[in-house]
């Protein structure tokens, strides 16, 4: 079995995340999503706020499921779930030159090779944290986000 780990903060999970964990799947068995928590941010929502998100949006998709990372580094993470890779979604060459120290470095440390998938150009322009912004402020991005996601904006 093939297993790939889609890691990131998904704070929340929006359109583009789902794009590039559904086409994933496509590619391997199982796609675990690892929703990790960086201390030194703040974030909109919980920990199990954002799982349950995550979970609810990519639950009908084959082989993937959602779970907390917790503690430590990604590589060694992936060796516990006993995944083979890492798929990241580019959006653009900025992205590429952040995300390959990280991917050289997890291949050093446990031989996780890092996937990279193009997002899909209707997604390019996406963060989470530029939607929480023009949200907070009033724009309309119901478009760029879930239904698990838009029910839960309102209260937050």
């Amino acid at each position: 079995m093939r297993r790939a780990v889609c890691p990131g903060s998904f704070d929340p999970i929006h359109n583009g995340h789902v794009e590039i964990i559904a086409r994933a799947a496509s590619l391997f068995d199982e796609v675990i999503v690892a929703v990790s928590t960086n201390y030194s941010k703040k974030y909109r929502f919980s920990e199990d706020e954002r799982v349950a998100m995550v979970e609810e949006t990519v639950g009908g998709l084959r082989g993937v499921s959602a779970v907390p990372m917790g503690q430590g580094l990604l590589a060694d993470f992936c060796k516990e779930q006993g995944a083979e890779a890492i798929v990241k979604g580019l959006r653009s060459t900025v992205d590429y030159a952040y995300e390959i120290p990280m991917a050289t470095m997890n291949r050093h440390l446990t031989g996780v090779e890092t996937v990279f998938l193009q997002a899909d150009t209707r997604y390019t322009h996406l963060s989470s944290s530029l939607l929480k912004e023009v949200q907070a402020l009033g724009g309309d991005v119901d478009e760029y986000f879930p239904r698990a996601v838009i029910k839960r904006l309102a209260t937050h």
